[in-house]
C-alpha cells in the first residue's frame, strides 16, 4: 500500500489467472484499497472476494466524476463477478426509453427486447437514478406508468416544477416531444456537442420570433449541456484514439495503452516489456513496442504518443493500409496533451510499483538465502502438493518459480495411479520419482530449493527419490500448516529439524506463496479430474470401444442401467460388437 497514492482513480481486482473480480473508484484509492486489507473484515462477501486476489491495477485519473464514467466502462466490459455480489441489486440497471408515440423513460432490469433503446450498465441504482434525474431536468422525457398516463386530465406536479413536458394532456405536440426524446438517446449515446448544436439552431430560430423565454429555455439547457460535457474524461466528440505513454528507469519500463473509441474512455492496459541490454532509448522501447503490439490487433487511426520517435514515419507506413490510415503523433496541448499526461503518470506510477515489487522479491530472496545457508541465491524454486477427495482422482502438481516470480508454462501436474486410496506419501513419492527421473534422464535443470507441501513423513519421501536417483546436494524444505491453519503459525521442516521464523520473515512469506500456488494448482487439478470421472460413463474406459459403438450399445438396450444387466452374449449380438469386446463390456459394468 505503501506505493498506492491517495488521488482519485479506477481499481481492478485480479485473480491469479488475471481475470477481472471487481472493479471499483475512489476520490483516494489508497484509503479505499486500504479498507479491503483490515483484519477485521465482516462482510463474507468481500472477505471471499479478497482472499481470491492476486493483483490490483490503478489507473489514476484527473477528476472522481472521470473515475465514475471509466468504472461503468470497465464494469460494461468485463461484467467482474463481485460488482454484482457486492451490490444488493440482483443484476445490472439500465436506462430504457421505449419504442411509443410518447416514449417513456425508466430504470430497468432483466432480459433486453431490441425494440427498445436500453443505455447501460450502470455500476449502481444511485448511479442510474442520477442519470435520470438530470435528464429529467434536461429534457422533460415521462417517466410515468403508462396506466397513469392514459388517464390524467390535467398536467402532474412534475410538469409543474418543469421536470416533465406533460404529453399526457397535450402540453406538447407529438413532434416537439420526439425531439426531446431524439436528444435524450444522443446525450446518452455521448453525443453532447451535437445536441448543443441544434439547441443553438433552435434558440436562434426562437429569438429571430420574439419568443424570448423559450429562446431562454434553450440557453438555460446548452449551458446545463456543457457544464456536464467539461466533466467528462474525454471530449472532442467521436474520437477513436489510443494513446501510448513510457516511463523509463533502472532499465526497466513501464508502457501503457489508454484506449478511447466515440469519445470514450475504455480502460487501460500496462505493459513492462523485457528490455535488452542493447536498448537505452525510450524513443527505441517504444518504437519496439508499437510495432509488436499492433502487429496482433487493428490500430486506430490515430495513435498519440508521449514522445516522437526515429522511425515515426516507417510505422505509420507499416500500420497503414490502402484506404485507411494510420497516424502516429506528439501533442503539446488540448484535450490530446492531457490525456497524455494522464497516460504518464499512470505510466509513472505502475513503473514505481514494479520497482518495488521487484525489491521487495530480492530482499525475499535474499532473506531464504541466510535462513537455509546457501551459498548462492536461490534462482529457481520448486514445489510439490497433493489433492485427493478421500482418495479419490488424486492429482500432484508442480509449480516452478524463477527470480521469486512465477514461471507458469513450467507447472506440470501429475495423474496418481497404483496406489491406496488417500496415501499421501506414496502420492508424493510418485510424483517426485516420475519428475526428478525426467530430470535426470534428459539432463535437466535442478532446482536450488525443493518445497514440499507436508511435515516430516513427505520430506522423507523427497530425500528418498533423491537418494534413488544418486541426486545430492538438493536442498528439501517442508512447509508445515500451523495451529487453526493460520499463516502465521506455518512452520518450515529443514533437515530434520523444526524451524519456526517470524511472522514477518520476507523468506517465509516467499515460500508460502509458493506453496499456496502449489496447492491451488494441484486442487485446480484435482477438481478437473474428479468431474471428469463422475460425468464419464464406464464404457468410455474401455478400450475398443469408441463413440459409434457405445451409441449402438446405449441404443439397443435403451441405458446404461439395461445395459449393466445384459450378459455376454446379448452384448455380441449387438453390431460391431465381437464376443471378445463383449467380454470386456461386461466385465467393465460388473466389475
Amino acid at each position: 500500500m505503501k506505493t498506492v497514492p491517495l488521488k482519485p482513480g479506477v481499481y481492478q481486482m485480479l485473480d491469479a489467472n488475471d481475470k477481472v473480480l471487481y472493479v471499483g473508484k475512489a476520490k483516494q484509492l489508497k484509503s479505499r484499497l486500504s479498507s479491503y486489507f483490515r483484519e477485521n473484515l465482516v462482510n463474507s462477501r468481500i472477505w471471499s472476494m479478497v482472499r481470491k486476489i492476486a493483483n490490483v491495477q490503478l489507473i489514476l485519473t484527473n477528476t472522481e466524476a472521470e473515475a465514475l464514467l471509466l468504472e461503468s466502462n470497465l464494469i460494461k466490459q468485463y461484467h467482474p463477478r463481485y460488482n454484482v455480489l457486492l451490490r444488493d441489486d440482483k443484476s445490472y440497471p439500465y436506462l430504457r426509453i421505449s419504442q411509443q408515440t410518447f416514449p417513456r423513460i425508466t430504470i430497468y432490469r432483466g432480459g433486453r427486447q431490441s425494440k427498445h433503446h436500453f443505455f447501460g450498465p450502470y455500476p449502481s441504482a444511485g448511479a442510474v437514478r442520477e442519470t435520470l434525474n438530470l435528464l429529467q431536468k434536461l429534457f422533460r422525457v415521462r417517466q410515468c406508468e403508462d396506466s397513469y398516463f392514459a388517464n390524467r386530465s390535467r398536467p402532474c406536479l412534475q410538469f409543474q416544477i418543469k421536470r416533465c413536458s406533460a404529453p399526457c394532456t397535450g402540453e406538447i405536440d407529438e413532434a416537439s416531444y420526439q425531439k426531446h426524446v431524439q436528444q435524450t438517446i444522443k446525450f446518452l449515446k455521448g453525443k453532447s456537442e451535437a445536441v448543443i448544436s441544434e439547441l443553438v439552431v433552435t434558440m436562434d430560430a426562437h429569438v429571430a420570433l420574439l419568443e424570448y423565454e423559450k429562446a431562454a429555455e434553450c440557453r438555460d439547457l446548452i449551458e446545463h449541456l456543457r457544464q456536464i460535457s467539461q466533466q467528462q474524461i474525454i471530449s472532442g466528440g467521436q474520437a477513436n484514439v489510443d494513446v501510448v505513454a513510457i516511463q523509463f528507469a533502472s532499465q526497466n519500463a513501464s508502457i501503457q495503452v489508454h484506449t478511447i473509441r466515440n469519445g470514450h474512455h475504455l480502460g487501460n492496459r500496462n505493459f513492462f516489456p523485457k528490455i535488452p541490454n542493447t536498448i537505452e532509448s525510450e524513443s527505441s522501447i517504444l518504437s519496439s513496442f508499437i510495432a509488436q503490439y499492433y502487429l496482433q490487433r487493428d490500430p486506430p487511426q490515430e495513435i498519440v504518443i508521449s514522445q516522437a520517435m526515429d522511425d515515426q514515419d516507417l510505422l505509420m507506413e507499416l500500420l497503414s493500409r490502402e484506404g485507411y490510415k494510420v497516424m502516429i503523433h506528439t501533442v503539446q496541448r488540448g484535450d490530446k496533451y492531457q490525456w497524455v499526461q494522464m497516460a504518464l503518470r499512470n505510466a509513472y506510477h505502475a513503473l514505481q510499483t514494479e520497482l518495488a515489487s521487484k525489491t521487495n522479491i530480492e530482499q525475499r530472496l535474499v532473506s531464504l538465502q541466510k535462513v537455509l545457508n546457501l551459498s548462492r541465491l536461490p534462482v529457481m524454486i520448486e514445489s510439490y502438493d497433493i489433492s485427493h477427495t478421500q482418495g479419490e482422482a488424486t492429482v500432484g502438481s508442480c509449480v516452478v518459480f524463477y527470480h521469486g516470480l512465477p514461471a507458469k508454462s513450467d507447472y506440470r501436474r501429475y495423474n496418481i495411479t497404483g496406489i491406496t486410496g488417500g496415501d499421501d506419501y506414496a502420492a508424493m513419492h510418485q510424483v517426485l520419482f516420475r519428475r526428478f527421473e525426467k530430470i535426470v534422464t534428459s539432463d535437466g535443470k535442478l532446482p536450488d530449493v525443493l518445497l514440499i507441501d507436508g511435515g516430516k513423513g513427505q520430506v522423507a519421501q523427497a530425500d528418498e527419490v533423491l537418494t534413488t536417483l544418486n541426486i545430492s546436494g538438493l536442498c528439501v524444505v517442508g512447509v508445515v500448516k500451523g495451529d487453526g491453519r493460520r499463516a502465521e503459525n506455518d512452520q518450515l521442516i529443514v533437515n530434520g529439524r523444526v524451524l519456526k521464523l517470524p511472522s514477518h520473515s520476507g523468506a517465509m512469506h516467499l515460500l508460502q506463496s509458493v506453496r499456496d500456488e502449489a496447492h491451488r494448482f494441484a486442487i485446480t487439478g484435482h477438481r478437473q479430474r474428479r468431474q471428469k470421472a463422475r460425468t464419464q460413463s464406464g464404457l468410455e474406459k474401455i478400450q475398443g470401444i469408441g463413440a459409434k459403438r457405445r451409441q449402438a450399445l446405449l441404443k439397443q438396450f435403451g441405458g446404461l442401467r439395461a445395459l449393466a444387466r445384459a450378459n455376454v452374449e446379448e452384448l455380441a449380438k449387438v453390431s460391431g460388437i465381437s464376443v471378445h469386446l463383449a467380454q470386456k463390456v461386461y466385465d467393465q459394468l460388473n466389475g
